[in-house]
């Protein structure tokens, strides 16, 4: 009955016209059951970790933990929307695409919130990340280059079941270098963002152009933008569960999400958090750009670039609405009207097409009910 009673309090808070634009049918009824189920699945697998994390002995690494369970839990909702797409795998998909984000959360608070600048420490906890997409890697000793070590097993734990997760997907050796490459991009960028500030700027940069041979067109924050989100790893993780999965589709589902749904997803993110990175003297790849011209501009094109390349998936329609999504959450979060940046929102949500308002109108519902 609850559950009824907020669905309808959601539905009212959305203009009814917006309803009938064209493919928004399917789109409800995704996001409908992302809310009302998959979010009670994510939330009991996040408690899971919660219990876990506070048998640290290590009070710092406890508090790091914890923070990034409770602080980015949304980051765990949002790429759960991926095991929607095939609801046989969910008991699968949701705690292994949470655990994956918990590592990342986790270790992202430890290179940024810890006041440590070592890249050594931080090459070696992202071991973790790399370890969980590789079900064949032995356990390894993450802290060793770290400070506090004492987590009572807590990153092992993560691993280890991340592990025995992924090596449930019949179609895993096709994506497996696919994921490892994506993976040991995202490592690089995070240990070189988090490095001293006196030299970050230009090791990354120095990183990123020389990995970034493929898309001439990008600029070295874009290429570092799309190297710091994890939604095409879960898009093959998903992809994986097929049994007939060929090396093209993985090909073609890449091609797609990186570097283009990828950039947009974090340079959105980044967009949303220039005020607060400038305070914080964190790095901020939006800053990069000229002026707010030209960071629409650029946006528009990652939009348009990522709605091109999800049409050219199997799957059309998912993938489509996982970019019409992007903007709508991200530009539903209060933090744009607090930088008056509802012009420039407005205009992208436009840009991005058909059924996006709604999906925005949603959000900000979903938003003020304290769903998301």
């Amino acid at each position: 009955m609850l559950k009824q009673v907020k669905l309808s309090k959601v539905t009212e808070a959305v203009p009814n016209n917006i309803g009938s634009s064209t493919g928004s049918g399917a789109e409800i009824i995704r996001i409908s059951r992302f809310v009302f189920r998959t979010r009670g699945r994510v939330e009991q697998e996040l408690n899971h970790w919660r219990l876990s994390a506070r048998l640290a002995p290590d009070p710092a690494l406890k508090e790091q933990a914890l923070k990034s369970l409770t602080l980015k839990s949304f980051h765990a909702l949002g790429g759960s929307i991926y095991a929607t797409r095939y609801p046989q795998w969910e008991s699968v998909l949701i705690p292994l695409i949470v655990a994956l984000q918990t590592i990342s959360d986790y270790l992202d608070n430890l290179c940024d919130r810890m006041q440590l600048t070592d890249p050594t420490a931080f090459r070696f906890l992202h071991l973790a990340f790399l370890d969980a997409l590789n079900p064949d890697q032995p356990a390894r000793n993450y802290y060793c280059h770290y400070p506090c070590q004492q987590d009572g097993g807590y990153l092992a734990e993560l691993v280890a079941f991340s592990q025995n997760r992924i090596r449930l997907l019949p179609s895993l050796a096709v994506v497996q270098d696919s994921l490892l490459g994506l993976a040991s991009l995202y490592c690089d960028l995070q240990v070189y963002k988090h490095m001293d500030l006196a030299s970050r700027e230009s090791v990354l940069q120095k990183w990123a152009e020389s990995k970034n041979i493929k898309f001439p067109e990008l600029h070295w924050w874009e290429f570092s933008a799309a190297s710091g989100s994890t939604l095409a790893i879960f898009a093959l993780l998903t992809a994986a569960t097929r049994p007939q999965l060929s090396a093209k589709e993985c090909q073609i589902i890449l091609n797609a999400y990186f570097p283009w749904i990828c950039a947009l997803h974090i340079l959105l993110d980044y967009f949303i958090d220039q005020q607060e990175d400038q305070l914080e003297g964190d790095l901020n790849f939006v800053s990069y750009y000229v002026d707010d011209s030209t960071t629409q501009q650029r946006l528009n094109w990652f939009i348009r670039k990522s709605i091109d390349g999800a049409r050219k998936l199997p799957d059309v329609k998912f993938h489509t609405t996982v970019v019409k999504g992007l903007p709508a959450l991200y530009l539903s979060d209060p933090k744009v009207n607090k930088q008056n940046f509802n012009t420039t929102a407005n205009q992208l949500i436009a840009k991005t097409g058909s059924g996006t308002y709604y999906l925005f109108q949603l959000c900000r519902a979903m938003r003020r009910l304290k769903f998301i």
